[in-house]
């Protein structure tokens, strides 16, 4: 259950959903004796997918950790979802895995969601082996889904293994590593190692030559030897495809039927003498630039990568020494926020299971229980120690919901269940709209918030309503007008009384100062949110004293912090005080703010007031025959396509897109291209408004007002 740094493989499962990962990870404890029995996804019974979620949707929701001893070695899998939805699971499994098994569905070939982890395995440079699993599927086709796999992934992947038959008589694999053909029983298990057959000889020794090649070229001297005798012996192939496969120069290609148990004691044992131990793995490279080696002997440092909770057991953390060795009772500094934790308990995960251990040496998965102040992305240190882990970065939100309680009383139990399932969870997004005063939850799809409707519901008790958030326009002018305005007001004793003129107009960087006004004091702000009010003073002669310059600008903000066509912010707009009149009793503060408030919004109805609405960034990737379909659905929401380009395989897509325009486009580009489209989306600016839909946005808040 512990092991030494150098006997350590950490292995993370990748693939779509459906390409059998949970099934294949079952069969790989089954054959390291880790389980008796191997359950079923369907039985509910597997050691990965635990949760009462995931039993009820027969699919990975959440990324599981557990190990099975090989020989002498100790391999940690990480099982993740396949389902984009869930990306972040699969972020935090990355950054601690030292291996990507990712498994390719051979009837199916490469899926998007495959295509989508990828791009995280190049990022962290992860080592890659590839397993096209599902051989006994009647429509299982090996040859294409190496072929789509080479397009998509690149001329690194290279076969080790091809099988002889496919679909419901499979059951034997040319091992051209081995130089041995793999025959299995019937419904799978030990199988017997045989010659490779004549016929299929060519073939073998090419893919055998190519292996030879890899290796040769990472080892001193095994080239030359290859040349000299034409082979290299399996510990020679061993050690130059074990180098290669480190410095991710080549990723093998295995075959396998996860339901069968056939083949997957082969993958093991590659792992076991092939995949990486954490110690033949980069160094880390902390967030200030330094190195850390995974050296048991060196200071203790852990990084959380993942954070859960239980009932009556509380928070658990689940992490990776980094170096040194931890032990129960250990005290460590979290160098984010300085609390000292005390590792009170030990643990090994084995999916929902927990045995405690003594200790963990580097390079080592582990989880501990009831930190008090560790959450997910932190480093813990042996005191002294000053170092930090570059945080996991986790895609922006492509879907948003506007969230409140079905009943106000439960308000305080909804926020604090969406807090605890957002500790859990750091892809979910949950802020206060400073400008709709709407909670906006954030999420990677709608099956994602829809899942967290559903905790809330099952876990905490509690009903959540969502509907699509308020957009938050802002308010500007394109014109320029005067204003006046008097505010008069006498009620018995002292009254009420400020008048003031004033001219409202578009502002910019750079413009020249007003004409016709003497300007004596200028003040451009940046406004709360976003863009700017220039405020100029230009009054002469005392009409209006200096200390209702406060009293004034605080009118004006208030009437553009609510701007008058839809309740919006104002902003880019300068203001010129010129004239105005003050009594000697009855001005006051409170007379001047309303007067400015006044004026302002007179002059800002005849300046050609006008609705910005903010823009989106939107990056399409989908499959050439879906560039149509995709592209018709953008036009009806009034994108504006800014280029398109060809990214491997797939189109891309450049448009930006009003966000009125994106609520809920997430389902409908899975729908319209089966599934096999992903976007991405970031905030680019604001812009005007078409007249069309400004004036219905108006006549809406009149209608609204009035109802209020």
């Amino acid at each position: 259950m512990s092991a030494h740094t150098k006997d350590l493989r950490n292995v993370v499962m990748l693939g779509h959903s459906g390409s059998g990962k949970t099934t294949l990870i079952e069969t790989m404890l089954y054959e390291g004796g880790a389980i008796k029995r191997r359950g079923s996804v369907e039985g509910h019974n597997t050691v990965s997918d635990n949760t009462d979620l995931e039993h009820e949707r027969e699919n990975t929701i959440f990324s599981h950790q557990m190990f099975v001893n090989w020989k002498n070695n100790k391999i940690n899998v990480l099982d993740t979802p396949g389902f984009d939805d869930f990306i972040g699971e699969v972020v935090a499994s990355l950054k601690v895995a030292d291996t990507a098994l990712i498994v390719l569905n051979a009837a199916s070939g490469v899926e998007v969601g495959t295509e989508l982890v990828w791009e995280y395995v190049e990022k962290y440079r992860t080592p890659a082996i590839f397993v096209i699993n599902q051989m006994d599927h009647p429509k299982a086709d090996f040859d294409t889904t190496l072929q789509q796999a080479k397009e998509r992934f690149g001329p690194r992947l290279v076969p080790i293994q091809y099988p002889l038959n496919s679909g419901g008589n499979f059951n034997q694999i040319v091992d051209a590593l081995r130089m041995a053909m793999y025959e299995f029983p019937k419904d799978g298990g030990k199988p017997d190692k045989k010659p490779i057959p004549e016929s299929e000889m060519a073939r073998a020794n090419a893919m055998h030559n190519a292996l030879v090649e890899i290796a040769a070229e990472n080892e001193e001297g095994l080239m030359e030897k290859y040349f000299e005798e034409g082979n290299l012996s399996e510990e020679e192939l061993a050690k130059g495809i074990t180098i290669a496969l480190a410095h991710q120069q080549f990723f093998p290609v295995f075959v396998a039927s996860g339901l069968k148990d056939m083949g997957s004691g082969r993958i093991m044992g590659f792992i076991d003498d092939i995949a990486p131990s954490p110690s033949d793995r980069p160094n880390r490279v902390m967030e200030d630039g330094s190195e850390v080696a995974y050296d048991p002997a060196d200071k203790t440092t852990i990084f959380i990568y993942k954070t859960t909770s239980e009932p009556q057991v509380g928070l658990l953390s689940y992490f990776k020494v980094l170096s040194g060795t931890v032990k129960p009772g250990d005290e460590l500094v979290n160098a984010n926020n300085g609390e000292v934790e005390r590792i009170a308990q030990l643990f090994v995960s084995e999916g929902k299971d927990r045995t405690p251990v003594n200790q963990l040496e580097a390079g080592d998965l582990g989880v501990t229980v009831k930190l008090k102040s560790g959450h997910t992305n932190n480093t813990l240190n042996s005191r002294g120690v000053n170092r930090k882990v570059r945080p996991m970065e986790f895609p922006e939100s492509r879907v948003r919901k506007a969230v409140s309680a079905e009943s106000t009383a439960d308000t305080e139990k909804l926020f604090a269940g969406l807090n605890k399932i957002k500790e859990e969870d750091p892809t979910l997004r949950l802020e206060i709209d400073s400008d709709t005063h709407e909670a906006i939850l954030g999420g990677q799809g709608q099956l994602h918030i829809d899942l967290v409707k559903h905790r809330l519901e099952k876990e905490f008790g509690v009903r959540m309503q969502m509907k699509n958030p308020k957009v938050s326009y802002r308010e500007t002018i394109t014109g320029k007008a005067d204003a006046d305005y008097r505010h008069k007001k006498q009620s018995g004793g002292a009254g009420q009384f400020g008048e003031i003129h004033m001219r409202v107009e578009n502002f910019y960087e750079g413009m020249d100062d007003p004409t016709g006004v003497n300007i004596r004091q200028k003040d451009i702000e940046d406004l709360p949110w976003g863009g700017k009010l220039a405020f100029y003073w230009c009054i002469v002669g005392g009409t209006i004293d200096n200390r209702y310059i406060g009293a004034i600008k605080k009118g004006i903000m208030q009437q553009m912090k609510n701007g008058p066509l839809t309740g919006s912010p104002c902003q880019n707009i300068r203001v010129s005080v010129y004239d105005g009149k003050m009594h000697s009793v009855d001005s006051n503060d409170i007379s001047f703010q309303l007067a400015a408030s006044g004026a302002f919004r007179d002059a800002f109805n005849r300046s050609q007031p006008q609705l910005l609405e903010p823009m989106y960034q939107v990056e399409i990737l989908c499959p050439d025959d879906a560039t149509g379909d995709v592209m018709g659905d953008l036009q009806t929401r009034r994108a504006m396509i800014s280029g398109m380009d060809t990214e491997g395989h797939y189109q891309k897509i450049m448009a930006e897109v009003p966000l009125a325009e994106m609520n809920d486009y997430g389902s409908t580009l899975r729908s319209i291209t089966g599934g096999k489209a992903k976007f991405t989306m970031r905030f680019s600016d604001y812009q005007l408004v078409p007249s069309n839909v400004q004036q219905d946005l108006v006549k809406r808040h009149s209608t609204e007002s009035v109802e209020v």
